[in-house]
């Protein structure tokens, strides 16, 4: 096994959760997860949308979105065609809400330099 292998495997992949209030039922908010984002998932997402670190539109958040939300069960929750047009009738608060919890495990640059 490669280094890369052994090093990537010894870390812990915590999921995060995420409450949308927006979707609530009876039971409460609606719940998704997601894992962090990885270089693999930038890299993907900036082929469809190079300005995505700089300028996130609200395509590229339905798309990490799409990419990333899981159920408790670890489920992908989207599917890439329907679920994607879906998503694009939802409410830009609600899309930008979920996106930048998504976005939130990222530290930028400057925060590294920092510590």
């Amino acid at each position: 096994m490669s280094l890369a292998k052994e090093l990537r495997k010894r870390r812990k992949q915590s999921r995060r959760k995420i409450e949308v209030i927006e979707w609530a039922d009876d039971d409460g908010p609606f719940s998704l997860y997601c894992r962090p984002l990885t270089c693999y998932d930038l890299n993907e997402l900036q082929k469809r949308h190079p300005q995505v670190m700089q300028n996130p539109s609200i395509a590229a958040m339905v798309d990490l979105i799409v990419m990333k939300a899981e159920s408790q069960d670890g489920e992908k929750l989207f599917t890439a065609a329907d679920d994607k047009i879906e998503l694009m009738g939802e409410e830009t608060t609600v899309v930008s809400h979920i996106a930048n919890e998504m976005f939130g495990t990222i530290e930028s640059f400057e925060d590294v330099e920092k510590n």
